[in-house]
Parts: C-alpha cells; structure tokens; sequence
C-alpha cells in the first residue's frame, strides 16, 4: 500500500496533462491509442468532471470539485437532489449518457445493483458511442459488482478505478474523508490531484479490486468500535457520570480519534439525524461476513454487532442512522435517554461563538442535578439515531 500526499507529481512520459487543482504541478491525464468509441483526449487545460449520484455523501464529495473552480457535470434519478449543486455552478443533465464527454466520472450510489445499473448500456454510461477516459466508484459495493464494473468499462478501453471513502458527508465538507484506490497506477495517478480536492488522502492499496476488501474491513471495524463505544458510555452513564464529561475524557485520552470526536454531539444531545442507515451497515457486514468465510478468518466479534445490527433493523430501526444500536442497549440497560443540551465538539468545525451555557457539576447545567443523581437513567432517544460514517450516494 502507499499513502500518496497531495501534491502534484509529473506523470509518465507520453501522458498529457490537465490543471492541477492546486495551482502547482500539472495533473496527468492519459491519452488513448486506440482509435474507438472512445474519444481520444487531447492536452486541455482545465478537465471536464462528471458526477453520478447526488445523494448526502456524493452531494458533499462533488461541491469540493465545484466550489474549486471545476467544470462539473452532475446526474441524479431524484433530480431534486442537484439542486445544491447547480445553485454552486454544477450543470445537471437529464440522463447519464450525457456525462459521456467527461473527461473522469465519480460515482456514489448505495449498492452493487447501482452500480451496475448506471453503467448499463441501454440507459447507463456505456449507452453513449463516446465515453470517459476514467470513471471513479466512491461507492461501497462487492469485489464481485466491481470487478464486472472493471470488465464491461475495460471492454470500452475506459480505466476504472475502485476508490470507497472513509467518512461522512460532514467529513467530507472539512475536506477529511480519506479513500482506498485500487485499479491501474497509472489511471490512479492520472486523477491523484483530483481526489486531493475530495478527500484529505488517497492510499492507493493494489491493482484490481483490493480496495473494496480494505474498504470492508473498515466497515466491519466501524461497527464494532460504535458497538463497543456505546456500551462503555451507558455503562458510565448508568454509573452516574454524564455522557459528555465521559466522552470529553476519552477524546482527550489515548483511545480518542476523529470518530469518537465526531460522533460525540449526537451521543451527547441526542441529535440522531440519519446519516448512515442500519440497514446499509448490515450490508457491509454481510459482505465483509461473506468475505471473512470465503477466506476462512473467523470474526466472532463482527459476528455479534452483526446479530445486533439485525435486531434493530427487526425492530423498525433499518432506515434510521445505524445509531440506533445505542437505542437497543439502552433499553437493554433499562435506560431511558435524555439529551444534555449542551454545546460540544465535533473536532471538525469550531464551535458557535456565542458563550457556552453554564454547566455544573458533572458536565449538567448549573442549578440542575447531575445526570442520574436521582437513580433514575436519563436520556430519551430521538426519532432517528445518530449521524454516522456515510459512503454511498441516497
């Protein structure tokens, strides 16, 4: 595997090249030698981005490429769902086909099927006589889904790049989603300034379709670090110490990350706005559960969160945030949560610069009781769960 930093970097001889986004070296863009449907790129000097899939992650992914100055085409089912992006400087066509004179295309739909379908060459990309010279799937689908996404565009001499995302849409905003690419090097580093203007780092993991593993295996650890945060803060909770005095101490211990901090305003103040759904999690965990049996590594952990996974979804939770976990062990805990109202980080945006509410004793507000201090649990969820780490397109 190799983390690449973003800056620019000359490509391989005989590589035309494109703006680089950062104002510095020149990004490469490979020039065809066959002489098909597929248009042969000459040098340009600005490139032509298309955008499948305009949901909560894509919609935050593609702004960073518009509000960078670039010529970005975009496509949506729900054409409602453009309407940021066109208020930014986004075009948006009608059909896929017309991003066909892009010059690189990304892709952030929800699922394998969708991603098959927008390739389709009867209404998808392959529908078109000319296609891009390479297409980016941001989206977290099986080895199988991509690796005939690599076939059918391979047949159109078009590079196909596998590159899921770590993150959520709110990551992607503070320009912090990290991605795992996996397909030809050269088309990787072709496009490397470009997912530079996405996310915050690209690691590029091997040829194929090894980044949708890697992409798995994170997702599996996802769930299982939520599981187990969850558990450890209504453990303290229930043993009388606030949510938010426990989690600031674990932010600033040697278990904090990026995660713990941003999940930290929705675990404390309840503020469970779907960003990630149970249901798409479970989706994972069965593909990366499929994967773990097809190599023969046993996952009795993963194996769990999975069960619990299901017992939400089985209790209506499956298009709520996958937060919802933390609603089913409340309520095996015998506790009812309430908000604390109270201003946190996120550890991605500054907090409101309006003066903080006074808190007292154990992180509550002054005059309040400590949260518990009357033996009862504290803490009503909300009608949806918390926001969570979000890869695909909605």
């Amino acid at each position: 595997m190799q983390s690449v930093a973003p800056e620019g970097r000359p490509g391989p001889a005989g590589i035309s090249t494109l703006r680089d986004p950062h104002g510095s070296a020149p990004a490469p863009i490979q020039r065809s030698d066959d002489d098909d449907d597929t248009a042969t790129r000459s040098a340009a000097p600005h490139a032509r981005f298309g955008w499948i899939g305009t949901g909560r992650m894509g919609t935050a992914m593609a702004s960073r490429l518009v509000r960078a100055g670039h010529d970005v085409t975009v496509y949506n089912r729900t054409r409602s769902k453009t309407e940021s992006l066109a208020a930014l400087g986004a075009l948006v066509v009608p059909s896929i086909g017309d991003l066909a004179d892009r010059d690189v295309v990304f892709i952030t739909v929800a699922s394998s099927d969708d991603l098959l379908g927008v390739l389709d060459e009867r209404a998808g990309l392959r529908s078109a006589t000319r296609l891009p010279r390479v297409v980016v799937d941001c989206s977290t689908v099986s080895e199988e889904a991509s690796a005939e996404a690599r076939r059918v565009l391979g047949e159109r001499n078009v590079a196909f790049l596998a590159a899921p995302v770590s993150g959520n849409p709110k990551v992607a905003a503070a320009g912090k989603l990290t991605m795992a690419v996996s397909g030809p090097r050269d088309a990787f580093e072709e496009v490397l300034p470009f997912l530079h203007v996405v996310a915050r780092e690209a690691t590029y993991v091997g040829d194929g379709d090894l980044s949708r593993l890697v992409k798995l295996c994170h997702n599996l650890l996802l769930g299982v670090v939520f599981q187990s945060l969850v558990e450890v803060t209504l453990l303290a909770e229930k043993g009388g110490v606030a949510r938010r005095d426990f989690l600031s101490f674990l932010n600033d211990s040697v278990m904090g990350s990026m995660f713990t901090r941003y999940k930290t305003p929705a675990l404390v103040n309840l503020d469970f706005k779907p960003m990630f759904t149970t249901r798409l999690l479970r989706k994972d965990f069965d593909l990366g559960l499929a994967s773990a049996r097809s190599l023969e590594v046993p996952m009795p952990v993963a194996g769990l969160v999975h069960e619990l996974l299901q017992a939400a979804i089985g209790a209506g939770m499956g298009e709520e945030d996958f937060a919802a976990l933390a609603k089913v062990l409340a309520r095996g805990a015998g506790m009812v949560l309430e908000s604390e109202e109270a201003q946190v980080s996120d550890g991605l945006n500054p907090l409101p610069t309006d003066a903080e509410p006074a808190t007292g004793v154990g992180g509550t507000r002054a005059g309040e009781p400590p949260a518990g201090g009357d033996g009862a649990q504290t803490g009503s969820v909300a009608t949806s769960p918390i926001g969570s780490l979000d890869h695909t397109s909605r």
